[in-house]
C-alpha cells in the first residue's frame, strides 16, 4: 500500500521564482535557471512513491536536494509546485493546525547531530514527544520505557546524554522517535557523525528494529555503501532531480546513465548482488529417463564437462561428469545411478555473492541454486568474479 505519495514537486530558493518554474517546465537544468534568473532549485520536479513498511532512502552528494526534499515531505519547506500524499490525503493543502497534528502523530524525524536535551535524562529525552503532545505522565513513561527497551537503552534511561557514547546518543534520539509510534520515520543523514564501526552496528540495529516496528523509513545519506545496506529501494539524486530509483541490485545492474556509473565505481558489488544475478543456466540430466549415452552427447553439445541431475520433477539430485558418463557407457549401463555424484553443495538465488565467495572459491566445482528442492541455476566462479567486475555486463557465457 502507498504511504507516501510525491508528484511533479519542485522547490526554487531565491527572486524570480515564476520564472524559473517556468524554465523547470520547459526542462531546463539547474545551471541555465541559475544563470537566467539567480534562482537555486532545490528539488526539480520530483515523483515518486514509498510503500507502507518501506526503508526507502533518498541519497546524494552534498548539494543534490536530498535534505530539502525529506524537510518537504513535512512540510518544514513549502513545495513552489506540485503536491505531496500522506495516505492519500494532500498536506500541501492542510492548514497549520492539521500540519502541526501530522509532524506531532505520523512523523518522527531523526538527526545527524542527535538533538539531545543535554540537562534532561534519557528517559526525559524519550518523553520528549510524548510531552508536547500532552500525553499524561504515567502514560508517556510507560511509552518511553518501551521504546528504550526495544533500543536496548533501558538500564541507562536516568543517565544523562553527556554520560553515553555517540552511537548511544543516536539510540536515544531514534527511541525517542519511535515513543511516538509515528507511521512514518524521517531520518536525515542519521548516522553519519559516528565513525565507521558504530555506524555500521547502528545500520544493524535499525534493520533489526524495523523487524519488530514496520515503519514507514525514509532515511537520507550520502553515502552509498549504506543506501545499499540498509534501502529496499533508492532514489538517487544530482542537482535536485532524481536520476535513478530503484532496488540496489537493479541500480548496480542497469544504471541509468554515466552519472548513476560513476557514482558505482566504488561498491562493493559482493555485498549487494545476489546469487540470482551470478548464476547461468544449468545444464541438466533427467536420472529417471537419461542414460550415460544421453549425456555424453549432452555435454558435447553444450561444451561442458559436467552435468547437474535433476529428476521428472526438477528436483536436484547430483552431477555427473564426462570421465564417469564415458566409463559407464563403455561398460553398457542404461542409466546413470552407478556414477551419479552428491557432493555438491548448494545455494539459494536469494544469498549474497559475499556469503558464497567462500563456498565457490574452496569448491572445484560450480555451485547449484535450488529453490525449494528445484534446481534453478548454476555458479561457475569465472562467471562470479566477472559478475563483480562488471558493472553493466550482463553475465550469458558458461564458461
Amino acid at each position: 500500500m502507498t504511504k507516501i505519495k510525491v508528484e511533479n514537486v519542485t522547490k526554487i530558493f531565491g527572486k524570480h521564482i515564476n520564472s524559473a518554474l517556468k524554465l523547470v517546465e520547459q526542462k531546463k537544468n539547474k545551471t541555465e535557471i541559475l544563470k537566467q534568473t539567480g534562482a537555486t532549485i532545490g528539488v526539480y520536479d520530483a515523483s515518486f512513491s514509498v510503500n507502507e513498511g518501506e526503508i526507502f532512502v533518498i541519497m546524494g552528494l552534498s548539494g543534490s536536494g536530498k535534505s530539502t526534499l525529506v524537510r518537504l515531505l513535512n512540510h518544514l519547506i513549502e513545495p513552489t509546485s506540485g503536491s505531496i500524499y500522506i495516505d492519500g490525503e494532500n498536506i500541501s493543502k492542510m492548514n497549520k493546525q492539521q500540519l502541526r497534528a501530522i509532524r506531532r502523530e505520523k512523523m518522527s524525524m531523526v538527526f545527524q547531530n542527535f538533538g539531545l536535551f543535554p540537562q534532561r535524562t534519557v528517559l526525559a529525552n524519550t518523553e520528549y514527544g510524548l510531552e508536547v503532545r500532552g500525553i499524561p505522565k504515567e502514560e508517556r513513561t510507560k511509552k518511553a520505557e518501551a521504546a528504550l527497551d526495544n533500543a536496548g537503552l533501558l538500564p541507562y534511561k536516568d543517565q544523562l546524554p553527556s554520560q553515553l557514547s555517540g552511537g548511544m546518543q543516536q539510540r536515544v534520539g531514534l527511541a525517542r522517535a519511535l515513543a511516538n509510534d509515528p507511521d512514518i520515520l524521517l531520518m536525515d543523514e542519521a548516522f553519519s557523525a559516528l565513525d565507521p564501526l558504530i555506524r555500521k552496528d547502528m545500520q544493524d540495529e535499525l534493520l533489526d528494529l524495523q523487524q519488530k516496528v514496520r515503519k514507514t523509513i525514509i532515511f537520507i545519506t550520502h553515502d552509498l555503501n549504506e543506501a545499499l545496506r540498509i534501502g529496499d529501494r533508492i532514489a538517487l539524486m544530482k542537482d535536485g532531480k532524481i536520476i535513478q530509483i530503484g532496488t540496489g541490485e537493479e541500480i548496480l545492474t542497469n544504471p541509468a546513465n554515466d552519472y548513476v556509473r560513476t557514482f558505482l565505481e566504488d561498491v562493493d558489488r559482493s555485498k549487494v548482488l545476489t546469487v540470482e544475478n551470478a548464476m547461468i543456466r544449468p545444464i541438466s540430466v533427467n536420472v529417471e529417463i537419461d542414460g550415460p549415452k544421453v549425456a555424453l552427447k549432452r555435454m558435447r553439445e553444450e561444451e561442458v564437462s559436467v552435468l547437474l541431475a535433476i529428476d521428472k520433477n526438477r528436483e536436484f539430485k547430483g552431477y555427473i561428469t564426462a570421465d564417469d558418463a564415458l566409463e559407464a557407457a563403455k561398460r553398457g549401463e542404461k542409466n546413470v545411478d552407478s556414477i551419479l555424484k552428491t557432493d555438491m553443495e548448494s545455494v539459494t538465488p536469494d544469498m549474497l555473492i559475499q556469503d558464497v565467495l567462500g563456498i565457490i572459491s574452496e569448491s572445484s566445482i560450480p555451485l547449484a541454486v535450488v529453490k525449494e528442492n528445484k534446481l534453478v541455476g548454476v555458479l561457475i566462479k569465472g562467471v562470479v568474479i566477472q559478475s563483480l567486475a562488471s558493472d553493466t555486463e550482463e553475465v550469458t557465457s558458461n564458461e
